[in-house]
């Protein structure tokens, strides 16, 4: 696929100098800075060491004081308290980090994560129905539960409370309960609006602890949960849940919790320094597995168990249905490309909406984003069955998909998500109008620029300016994610040393010179570059990370490579 390289340098010398001058750094880190929002010696301290010390007090937030007020009772009088929550990870960590912060002040306390296949996303009756069932007084939902308004009203009729703790984007009305805690309100003060929901579950466990005097180092063991449900659920890694994933990294790396340190036996990650890439794509598919294939409860007991037996068994498990689900989304993927293909007219496709019946619903999110990857196009993805469509979406930067769906809301049973990932479903006979909807909406706000990949490049660099120094103040930008994404460098007229290889799956692997500096480059499934490489009377231009790679002992530093010109 062709990438569009844009070199980002939009900054004064004036502002660059300045900043560079006070921070004593070199000027290409100072551009990073800059391009992240910081623009003075103190907010760099913040950034480069950001620390628990520096949350929000949790009471700015809308509501938080009627939400601790009566959690707080509950705990006190031991009453009935159900957690409410979500099947993927963002919502299985929020359970299990409520849960196990709710069980150590002694509070009476269950949770419930619906079935995927049978009730679909948040609150369900059937839901509630269960809590009513167990006794409950007081319902939490965690990641979930802004849009569930005849939930929450079941569940006042039948002498329950709810309070709503969620990340998502509120409807026009918010629901009727005692109390709604989500920093998208419109009417919410809190200075920080790109929580997960895990985030949002902090903030209610931090109040709460405040409120009945305890000790706030009891969050600290379990910030390994927050940090694991922040970075999978692809937020935006800054403000405070840049501080959250920090900390929980550095806890995670030497977790004591039963159930994680199963799951890095059987995922082959145990002694190894973990990073937000290590969740995203190890840590997070095996817990989302149990969620999209099963029952997601047993997630969460393996999140809380105390039984090392238990844990590595339940591992064991998520291990089997994470086999299970690539599987199933290699076959959905066969079976979508099928029909991306014969939708797919370059140019003229400003989306790709497709829909068959059978399809599992647990995968269509995963697939959606694969064939995002391949064409580069918003793309839904809708699994048929007994006449209603479960659809997920994918976007692509400058498409806003919650937007777009909401264009399309009288064509829908319901939806819900964020600008770049969402969720609806649908009566099967709308699904044709749905598509007409949803294209020309596409084609009215995609142009043919946007439909293009954009390769950020942060800057312009010399093979000789890889110092380490230069080293060392890159390792301080971590951890990674959107809105601090790992730096692409590019150079350029570089010489290619001795003779370029394909190595493994069609990797590419070659030497560059530049001046007397030297180094390896590697481009995983790049094989087909290899003619370029070879043309060594032409230097090269490479667009790159920086890694630090180990072997037999010894560290070295490699270009990953992006693109090569």
């Amino acid at each position: 696929m062709q990438l569009r390289w844009d070199l980002l340098d939009e900054f004064s010398s004036q502002e660059v100098n300045s900043l560079s001058q006070s921070l004593r750094i070199p000027e290409i880190i100072t551009k990073m800075l800059l391009r992240r929002g910081i623009t003075d010696a103190d907010a760099a301290r913040r950034f480069f060491r950001p620390s628990l010390d520096l949350l929000y007090d949790p009471f700015i937030m809308r509501d938080m004081h009627q939400a601790v007020e009566r959690l707080r009772r509950a705990v006190l009088s031991d009453e009935k308290i159900l957690i409410y929550g979500d099947y993927d990870v963002d919502g299985i960590t929020s359970v299990s980090f409520l849960y196990l912060i709710l069980r150590e002040l002694g509070a009476n306390v269950d949770y419930y994560i619906p079935d995927r296949q049978l009730e679909g996303y948040g609150l369900s009756p059937q839901g509630i129905e269960a809590a009513k069932e167990r006794g409950t007084g007081l319902i939490i939902t965690v990641d979930c539960g802004i849009t569930g308004h005849a939930e929450i009203e079941l569940a006042r009729s039948l002498g329950m409370d709810v309070l709503v703790s969620d990340h998502h984007e509120p409807g026009p009305t918010l629901p009727n309960a005692l109390a709604v805690l989500d920093p998208k309100r419109n009417d919410c003060p809190y200075p920080f609006r790109e929580l997960a929901g895990v985030g949002v579950t902090y903030k209610l466990c931090q109040g709460l602890l405040l409120r009945m005097k305890y000790d706030l180092s009891i969050l600290e063991n379990y910030l390994e949960l927050v940090a694991i449900g922040t970075a999978a659920d692809i937020v935006p890694l800054v403000d405070e849940n840049r501080i959250f994933v920090k900390a929980g990294l550095d806890r995670l790396n030497e977790s004591e919790n039963l159930g994680i340190k199963a799951l890095f036996q059987v995922a082959g990650l145990s002694g190894k320094d973990i990073s937000t890439g290590h969740i995203v794509f190890i840590l997070a598919p095996r817990i989302n597995a149990v969620g999209r294939m099963g029952d997601a409860e047993r997630a969460v007991k393996l999140l809380s168990t105390s039984d090392p037996a238990e844990a590595l068994e339940i591992a064991n498990v998520l291990e089997q249905e994470n086999r299970h689900r690539k599987n199933v989304d290699e076959e959905t993927f066969r079976q979508a490309l099928v029909l991306a293909e014969q939708k797919f007219q370059d140019e003229r496709t400003r989306a790709l909406i497709l829909y068959q019946r059978g399809w599992h619903s647990g995968v269509i999110g995963i697939v959606a984003s694969r064939v995002v990857e391949r064409f580069y196009r918003p793309t839904v993805l809708i699994s048929i069955e007994n006449g209603v469509g479960k659809g997920s979406a994918r976007s692509i930067e400058g498409f806003d998909l919650h937007d777009a769906l909401k264009s399309c809301e009288d064509l829908l049973i319901g939806f819900g998500g964020h600008k770049y990932a969402a969720g609806l479903s649908i009566e099967e006979n709308n699904i044709p109008a749905f598509c007409e909807r949803f294209e020309a909406v596409a084609a009215a706000r995609l142009d043919g620029e946007q439909l293009i990949p954009k390769l950020a490049i942060e800057a312009e660099l010399h093979l000789q300016e890889i110092d380490e120094t230069f080293i060392k103040l890159l390792r301080m930008f971590a951890p990674y994610g959107p809105q601090n994404m790992r730096p692409v460098f590019m150079s350029r007229n570089l010489q290619v040393v001795g003779n370029p290889v394909i190595v493994g799956g069609n990797h590419l692997k070659f030497k560059v010179r530049e001046g007397n500096a030297v180094f390896e480059a590697i481009g995983f499934g790049m094989g087909a570059h290899l003619p370029r490489t070879q043309q060594t009377e032409r230097g090269l231009d490479l667009t790159y990370l920086l890694e630090e790679n180990e072997y037999m002992g010894r560290k070295m530093i490699q270009l990953r490579l992006k693109d090569i010109r």
